[in-house]
């Protein structure tokens, strides 16, 4: 029985549930440490890879296209992933994806003159991963009450940046201590840690069918005989999805999001080395400064969303255009700051300006499919998950060749380059949300 029914029947809390944690804020905060988890994996492979590469002389455009390789994979698994959740429930494939990605970094080659292995290697972990982020929605999609849901997903997606930053700050420093190849096998051990905890806190979680409802409509709306209230997924409109512009100004926003971050997160060590010629182990917990900018930003922009909304009285679509609009002009101004950086302390305020003003737009174009598709919010997620992973895939390797063809990573024309190619398709993924984005349910059947 819920709390709030509880409460109806005898108009108080119960005194032995006073101090007990309801299931949806144990799942909120596993599905936060989940995409924590997986974050300090991609920021622990991209310290450990340049380390090697380094060492093994490799080019930037090689460096760039194995980093890239992750993002194959990823893009492959993100559509069958919000299928297989919506299908099979979220918590189950939450359980494959970690038990395979863990063990496949642990098993990865730590030669970096293997680049086929390697890459491989960083294929398959991007398969495995790719189920995670919709497998995460379909489950808060099923479990998080309409107005708790901006909040609830700012806070899990705001995971990955925490996990960046914290990767950040104690990777590189422990890499010198164990070795850079050593990271993929802590990297592996915290996917295991995690994994252990998701089957310690499914113990305690009910059936899908026994979650609360999509909205308090619902129930009503569906009746008693609804397969959905059986547990049973209703068939999912992909046509209508597909031919949706709503849909597709979420999916393209998704990709210059991604695009932008991919880039930045990929290139980070890169760019400290080379640009500010600065080590990030030599930089303290300087280094983790935009990734933990990044993760409060992130929930600033889901409660400046709901505030717009809720007390502003702004239409559900103007609230996510206005975070939006404000998060990806931010971003492509400061993306721009970062290759003009003269110095350790610029540089590190110009990534954290970038950053944080990506993090602040995910309270935008990041809630929205929650907004027109509540009940295929996993699917609806992995067609835009995917779009944002091809951005990865494109972006590192592009990155790559623009500054091999441009000088190397030293000379600042290649950097200037890229990020103005970044820069520019945030604004017009910007424009394009604004037209087409919508705030109603559009796909309530």
């Amino acid at each position: 029985m819920l709390l709030a029914d509880q409460i109806m029947n005898h108009g108080t809390i119960p005194q032995k549930n006073r101090w007990k944690i309801e299931p949806r804020y144990k799942i909120v905060l596993a599905c936060f440490l989940a995409t924590f988890v997986m974050y300090a994996e991609r920021v622990g492979f991209s310290i450990a890879f340049t380390s090697m590469a380094k060492a093994a002389k490799l080019d930037e455009s090689i460096k760039g296209t194995v980093m890239s390789a992750f993002y194959w994979g990823y893009a492959l698994s993100q559509v069958p992933g919000g299928w297989a959740a919506q299908l099979y429930g979220g918590r189950i494939i939450l359980i494959i994806s970690f038990s395979l990605w863990s063990l496949i970094s642990i098993l990865t080659p730590t030669n970096a003159r293997n680049t086929w292995s390697i890459m491989f290697a960083r294929v398959c972990i991007g398969i495995a991963q790719g189920f995670i982020i919709p497998s995460i929605h379909t489950v808060l999609s099923q479990w998080i009450p309409p107005h708790e849901r901006a909040k609830a997903v700012s806070l899990t997606t705001s995971g990955m940046y925490l996990g960046s930053a914290a990767a950040m700050w104690v990777l590189p420093s422990l890499s010198t201590v164990v070795g850079a190849d050593s990271l993929l096998c802590v990297d592996g051990a915290l996917g295991i840690a995690w994994l252990l905890l998701w089957l310690l806190i499914g113990r305690e979680i009910p059936h899908r069918e026994s979650v609360i409802p999509l909205s308090t409509n619902d129930n009503a709306r569906n009746g008693s005989s609804s397969s959905i209230g059986k547990g049973r997924p209703a068939p999912t409109p992909w046509k209508r999805m597909m031919s949706s512009p709503a849909v597709w100004a979420i999916v393209i926003n998704n990709f210059s999001f991604h695009y932008a971050f991919y880039v930045i997160m990929n290139w980070l060590p890169t760019y400290f080395n080379s640009v500010l010629k600065v080590e990030l182990s030599s930089l303290g917990s300087m280094k983790t400064l935009p990734y933990i900018v990044m993760f409060l930003m992130s929930n600033v922009g889901g409660l400046a969303g709901d505030w717009l909304i809720l007390q502003s009285k702004m239409s559900i679509g103007a609230g996510r255009k206005m975070v939006n609009t404000i998060g990806f002009i931010s971003s492509a101004v400061a993306l721009m700051l970062m290759p003009m950086a003269s110095g350790t302390l610029r540089g590190v305020a110009a990534t954290t300006l970038t950053l944080g003003a990506l993090g602040f737009s995910r309270g935008g174009f990041s809630v929205n499919h929650m907004d027109i598709a509540p009940k295929y919010a996993g699917v609806v997620m992995g067609i835009s998950n995917t779009a944002g992973t091809i951005s990865g895939v494109i972006g590192v390797a592009v990155t790559g060749i623009i500054l091999d063809k441009l000088g190397g990573a030293s000379n600042l024309f290649g950097w200037f380059y890229a990020h103005a190619l970044c820069a520019s398709i945030c604004m017009i993924a910007m424009m394009i949300f604004n037209v087409f984005a919508r705030g109603d349910r559009i796909f309530d059947t």
